[in-house]
């Protein structure tokens, strides 16, 4: 089954390769996530995260569409208990789990500033992840533990997954230079992860802010303009509630019950992040701050948080 992830990646990557040699005007970026970006101390759940992505602007010209920026990325996450027990997978507070998957999607951004995102998604959960093996190497590496106990991750599962996100500008007669807020609601269809967001995202800017369809938030950094070039820094905060219908890496594959460690979910969560972006010319950086609230069925299992650092390039 290894054999079919390594053809996965090299697909994934040549189709990538393939649409970036027919693209001058693109943006390459990286984001990696890890629970000890928030404390040294602070090391459960979502262990790690790694996405690698670059981006360019569609051809496609449609009334009130300013643009259309597309993305391929390519992207793995790790989850992992927060105590770990080698003699009792009863006392595990969450199963361990990698997630490895390609996504192809693209962002519209309106004339009046609405947003709608989509993308598709394909990949696995489970050892064909290859997340128990990153890791141990990692951990070796920098002289950490490496853990055993991914004999008990969650089994083989393919991920086919769907994705839809729309913002629209909210408080119009408050918004400013300095401050704006949009209403995002957002939906994830698939064999891995299903579920419902809603909630609000405030900009506060540290610059005067740059609209959405020409800010790096959502992605809008690229402009058919080469030469167009501008600056932005700002916080943002993005309270939102999410309700999980399913998800692989705590209750195993939707098709099959054989993983040795699984959990009921918990359906009604809130989630949060705050955060920091900036923009100088061709070079965007970013770092976040993120919660996520008790995901699963366990009286071990708490909310959480981690750290999120961005970094992107555009090519003219």
């Amino acid at each position: 089954m290894q054999s079919k992830t390594v053809l996965f990646i090299y697909l994934f990557l040549l189709f990538s390769a393939n649409v970036l040699s027919q693209n001058s005007n693109i943006e390459i970026g990286i984001v990696t996530e890890n629970d000890l970006y928030t404390s040294s101390k602070n090391d459960q759940y979502y262990t790690n995260g790694l996405e690698i992505f670059y981006r360019y602007l569609s051809k496609k010209e449609k009334p009130k569409l300013l643009k259309q920026v597309n993305q391929i990325k390519l992207g793995q996450y790790m989850y992992s208990p927060r105590y770990i027990y080698r003699d009792g997978e009863e006392m595990f507070d969450r199963p361990f789990a990698g997630y490895l998957f390609g996504e192809f999607g693209n962002t519209n951004f309106y004339t009046n500033q609405t947003v709608l995102k989509k993308y598709a998604q394909i990949g696995y959960v489970g050892p064909n992840s290859f997340a128990d093996k990153v890791q141990s190497s990692t951990h070796r590496l920098f002289n950490y533990t490496a853990f055993d106990e991914w004999d008990y991750q969650i089994e083989n599962a393919l991920s086919i997954q769907l994705y839809a996100m729309i913002a629209k500008p909210f408080l119009g007669t408050i918004n400013s230079e300095r401050i704006d807020f949009q209403w995002q609601a957002e939906a994830k269809l698939g064999t891995i992860f299903t579920s419902f967001s809603t909630g609000f995202v405030t900009r506060i800017g540290i610059k005067k802010l740059v609209a959405l369809s020409d800010s790096n938030f959502y992605g809008a950094s690229l402009s058919k303009d080469k030469s167009f070039s501008t600056n932005e820094f700002y916080f943002y905060l993005a309270p939102y509630f999410n309700y999980q219908v399913y998800d692989a890496t705590i209750q195993g594959g939707l098709f099959d019950d054989n993983s040795p460690v699984t959990f009921a979910i918990m359906p009604f969560r809130f989630n949060g992040e705050a955060g920091l972006r900036y923009r100088k010319n061709n070079l965007n950086l970013s770092y976040a701050f993120v919660y996520r609230g008790k995901e699963l069925k366990s009286e071990k299992m708490t909310g959480y948080f981690y750290g999120s650092i961005g970094i992107s390039y555009l090519f003219r």
